[in-house]
């Protein structure tokens, strides 16, 4: 369960036996990106083919969500499994397009559009 008293918590869903959903809410920012990092540290490995990141409880996403972001997507890049973020919301769109990082990973409008994509 997370903490009630957290800027940031991650929920972890499996929708496959190798694929994870991290599902992300409150705020990203440089007191809460571990809450991400760890997560992505944990799961970004070669003995999962996908793992998704769900931006759509983000309230804000600072500058060092972004780099945790950044990182996931290194590291898997380097694992060879594939990251996607699901960023449907303002709050986590606007940050990464402002930083042009919506043409480094893969976004996908929801959670759905990420099962259908993994579940054959």
């Amino acid at each position: 369960m997370p903490d009630p008293t957290a800027l940031a918590s991650v929920v972890v869903d499996r929708i496959a036996p190798d694929v994870v959903v991290l599902h992300v809410s409150g705020e990203l920012d440089t007191t809460s990106s571990s809450e991400l990092t760890t997560p992505l540290d944990k799961y970004v490995v070669e003995a999962n083919r996908a793992v998704v990141v769900d931006l759509g409880g983000v309230k804000f996403l600072g500058s060092a969500g972004l780099e945790a972001l950044v990182l996931g997507q290194q590291r898997a890049s380097q694992a060879e499994v594939d990251f996607v973020v699901v960023a449907s919301t303002r709050a986590a769109l606007r940050p990464i397009e402002a930083t042009g990082l919506d043409s480094v990973f893969t976004i996908l409008g929801s959670v759905d559009e990420a099962v259908e994509r993994y579940s054959s």
